[in-house]
């Protein structure tokens, strides 16, 4: 059997305190692997810290991190990928032990679940966020997954190779969980710890205006993956309108057979119509779904 090529992948940002480290880890317990920075338009020294530990740098201009990585998944060509943030807050030590789930169990995606050994390597508001929006798309999408917004992953060429990557910023991570889920790819998690970050160093996720973008994120994957169930409980909402507005009119009718509210009959009936084209748009996407869905499956064969 030839021996897998496997590649480290790491995005960054203001890294410059702890990608050295980052990078000479990897190469210590990866030693064959190649270990590529990504430096999304750092102020700081990354790009040289990174290059002087061993790693090939490169740069990407267009800003955030799903733009980095979805320049790395087409530039870089290996049978395995290594996801792992630049900040040094994953155990890369347990970076093997990944690579080998998913080896011996012939799997797409291995998530590193994150488990604290620091009080301080989750912000509150992290925590808690993180927690929410897995439970919903655990929700959405009927599955038990522990630790969606993990940055340490592992991945299979063909993973990597058929991801339609469209988000732009910190919502790569529920993209690449929502893909995996809604295309029924193999998946597992292993156990790591996460640490705090090294003193000086900050996180560049943002509580609230990142915890939007990736609840949009989920709602955009939901109207995709699932739209019958996502513009069902559209046409539910207008359907209770239109009767909440509409069952007066009707008995009022019955009772003494005149329409005394025109304006309010309209509406109702306007938003019963509502009802219907919802349900109409609910079936045609679901039935294109499939078809994407048959597509993307094919292309998927296709890379080994």
């Amino acid at each position: 059997m030839k021996k897998n090529k496997i590649a480290v992948v790491i995005p960054c940002y203001n890294e410059g305190l702890a990608i050295g480290g980052v990078v000479e880890e990897f190469r210590q317990v990866l030693p064959d692997a190649e270990v590529y920075v990504y430096d999304n338009n750092s102020q700081d020294d990354t790009f040289v810290r990174a290059k002087e530990a061993g790693a090939i740098v490169r740069k990407e201009p267009l800003q955030g991190k799903g733009n980095v990585v979805r320049r790395m998944f087409a530039d870089i060509d290996a049978d395995i990928y290594i996801m792992s943030d630049g900040d040094k807050t994953y155990d890369i030590a347990k970076a093997p032990l990944l690579i080998k789930t998913l080896v011996e169990n012939n799997l797409d995606m291995v998530t590193g679940v994150r488990k604290e050994v620091d009080l301080a390597a989750y912000r509150v508001g992290h925590r808690w966020g993180n927690i929410m929006l897995t439970k919903l798309v655990q929700w959405f999408f009927k599955h038990h997954l522990t630790d969606m917004l993990s940055g340490f992953r592992a991945f299979s060429r063909r993973f990597v190779k058929t991801f339609p990557a469209a988000s732009k910023g910190f919502e790569i991570e529920t993209e690449l969980t929502v893909h995996a889920l809604s295309s029924r790819l193999p998946t597992a998690e292993v156990e790591t710890d996460y640490f705090a970050r090294p003193i000086g160093s900050e996180s560049k996720l943002s509580t609230i205006k990142d915890g939007i973008r990736i609840l949009m994120m989920i709602v955009n994957l939901v109207k995709d993956e699932r739209p019958m169930l996502f513009f069902s409980a559209i046409s539910a909402m207008f359907f209770a309108a239109s009767l909440f507005l509409g069952m007066p009119v009707i008995i009022h009718y019955f009772q003494t057979g005149t329409v005394p509210w025109l304006p309010r009959s309209i509406l109702a009936m306007g938003l019963m119509i509502c009802f219907g084209l919802c349900l109409l748009v609910g079936f045609i996407l679901d039935s294109q779904r499939k078809t994407r869905h048959e597509n993307r499956r094919m292309h998927y064969l296709n890379h080994k």
